[in-house]
């Protein structure tokens, strides 16, 4: 590991409380380790109470709605970007739900419900196919044991409570 101000090589230290974490010895500062946070959407149409997943170039498996929170930027700002990025839809409302390290990507995952208004979907060059689903439509065709099932099962005891 280097560190991200000067590119020092990083040695372990102790730091009281924390144990073991990354120093940089040119800095003489502490590091701690950093990993970018997205946004994992449950997308839910207005009108119907359908789910919207979607299907990302080069892949064939159905998932979420999701995207990085750039630098500077919320997760309250990001969500209505990403969606209108991604579909051309209009985030109308949103809820936070939880969040789950994501270890093949190396991210911070923060799981929202959104709700979308009823406009066309117009796709970006990310996605190849977009589907909406019934919360049992979903959870039939999303990616088994992934992070984005994980999202969706959460988001649908969610609307099962709000009945």
């Amino acid at each position: 590991m280097f560190c991200r101000d000067c590119g020092e090589k990083l040695t372990l230290r102790v730091l009281e409380n924390e144990g073991l974490v990354p120093y940089c010895p040119k800095c003489g500062k502490f590091k701690f380790p950093f990993f970018p946070v997205a946004v994992s959407m449950v997308v839910v149409r207005r009108s119907d109470n359908q789910i919207l997943l979607a299907k990302h170039v080069g892949d064939n498996d159905y998932k979420l709605i999701a995207g990085y929170i750039k630098k500077g930027e919320n997760a309250e700002k990001t969500i209505p970007r990403e969606l209108k990025e991604e579909t051309a839809l209009n985030a109308v409302k949103w809820k936070y739900l939880c969040s789950r390290y994501h270890a093949a990507k190396d991210i911070l995952m923060l799981g929202f419900l959104v709700t979308c208004d009823d406009g066309e979907i117009v796709l970006n060059e990310e996605i190849s196919e977009t589907r909406w689903c019934t919360p049992e439509g979903a959870k039939e065709i999303i990616r088994k044991s992934s992070t984005a099932e994980y999202f969706l099962n959460v988001a649908i005891a969610e609307l099962g409570r709000k009945k």
